[in-house]
């Protein structure tokens, strides 16, 4: 073998040794750098699952937590809630037991009351309804009324209006609200009207006006003896509260 083959063959031998080393350097690097990307992409992707665990674990926590804090800030008033309808239930449970008392109406239909005084005197009242006084059981307070005093020896004295108060005991009664009372050829009328039958004395009160065929009087008050029909039309002495107007 000459040299210069030896050369030549020593040449190809050495460019295959260098190229045998660059592909395998290359496709080494190549599977290595792709590994790495491999082990890289798996470690980022256990990362990301790692943390939307640990995210989902910190949602449900955070809404037990807020279940719980729910349930601590409003357990009270839950608990309140429930005592009230327990006690409401009670209640009404009670109320189905025990019967209610019934609501009595004491109000009376078509009333008439006839007295008599010592001297005959005959004292009728009539009302369309009337019940029990709430403040005093021996007044009877009555509606839409009328009455009459008749006696013997004078005119009937006839008495109408819109309210009375009537008491037994004391034998006075009260008409109030559009009084009117005529007797004779007379008609007073007034707010109120007080007869007191123990002493036949009446007093009419409040926007008095007193009508015969001769004149017209206005008064603040003026006193009826009932027996004698005689008018009292300055009981207090006060000119002032007087007028009377002659027709």
């Amino acid at each position: 073998m000459s040299l210069k083959s030896l050369i030549q063959i020593i040449i190809i031998s050495i460019i295959i040794i260098i190229l045998s080393s660059v592909y395998y350097n290359y496709f080494a690097n190549n599977k290595k750098i792709s590994l790495e990307k491999d082990n890289q992409k798996n470690i980022e992707t256990d990362k990301i699952v790692k943390t939307e665990n640990l995210t989902n674990e910190t949602i449900e926590k955070k809404k037990i937590n807020n279940v719980e804090e729910i349930k601590n800030k409003d357990g009270r008033n839950i608990k309140i809630e429930e005592t009230k309808i327990v006690k409401n239930k009670i209640t009404a449970t009670q109320k189905k037991l025990k019967p209610e008392k019934p609501k009595i109406d004491n109000t009376v239909k078509d009333i008439e009351y006839l007295t008599t005084d010592k001297n005959g005197n005959k004292y009728k009242i009539l009302a369309t309804s009337g019940r029990t006084n709430s403040e005093n059981k021996n007044i009877l307070d009555l509606d839409n009324v009328r009455g009459n005093i008749t006696s013997s020896k004078r005119s009937t004295v006839y008495i109408i209006s819109d309210f009375a108060e009537y008491n037994a005991y004391k034998l006075h009664s009260r008409f109030y609200q559009n009084v009117v009372v005529n007797y004779e050829d007379k008609e007073i009328t007034c707010d109120y009207f007080d007869v007191d039958m123990k002493t036949n004395i009446a007093k009419a009160y409040n926007n008095v006006v007193v009508k015969d065929p001769k004149s017209i009087m206005k008064a603040s008050k003026i006193i009826l003896n009932i027996e004698t029909k005689v008018i009292n039309i300055n009981p207090d002495n006060d000119k002032k509260k007087v007028s009377v107007t002659i027709n």
